[in-house]
């Protein structure tokens, strides 16, 4: 039996913007997998906490960003998980819940240049495939050619959760920068301001 191609776009999505869903669109359209999965992080153990909006907001807004598109799933496992969340575990227990599946991470380049940070992380190259989309300024490092390493050649889109939430703090109005139901519920709730 043929297993389903998942590919897991990790994220803390504070908030999710239209870069993410370009990007999410795109892989899913031009590489191998039948879906792709947005994984609301918590916490990256790699990242700040004290900007991050409550976890169940953020899941909200990626529903919402997602809407009812067939290609596109949200997953919270990492909710209910020990925290801080680690990459390698969430992927290990999404395995065994999956049997049927095999799952590649998504990342970018920069990601990839700080893979030594990460726990586990011969394991998680030794046994996941990576699709790695380009960063302005990143090269990926020296896993850039591992064989478990696939380029995906997405456009780079330099839009950043960050800059959402300073521009929004500000005053502007972005409501072109991300999706449409995320944008309201972000607005309605005052989130940012």
């Amino acid at each position: 039996m043929n297993k389903k191609r998942v590919g897991l776009f990790f994220g803390s999505f504070n908030p999710i913007h239209n870069g993410h869903m370009i990007l999410a669109n795109y892989i899913v359209e031009f590489t191998d997998l039948h879906e792709l999965w947005f994984v609301v992080s918590p916490q990256n153990p790699l990242k700040e906490k004290k900007s991050l909006l409550d976890d169940h907001h953020r899941l909200d807004m990626v529903f919402k960003a997602v809407n009812d598109d067939p290609r596109f799933s949200v997953n919270d496992i990492e909710f209910r998980m020990p925290r801080p969340s680690f990459t390698i575990d969430t992927l290990t227990r999404l395995s065994e819940r999956h049997p049927n599946t095999e799952f590649s991470l998504i990342c970018g380049m920069d990601n990839l240049e700080s893979m030594p940070k990460w726990k586990n992380y011969e394991m998680l190259l030794n046994t996941y495939r990576l699709l790695v989309y380009p960063r302005k300024g990143h090269d990926g490092g020296k896993y850039a050619q591992h064989p478990s390493v696939q380029h995906v050649n997405a456009p780079e889109i330099e839009i950043s959760s960050s800059f959402i939430r300073r521009a929004v703090a500000s005053g502007k109005n972005l409501s072109f920068f991300m999706p449409d139901g995320a944008f309201r519920y972000m607005t309605e709730m005052h989130f940012y301001e």
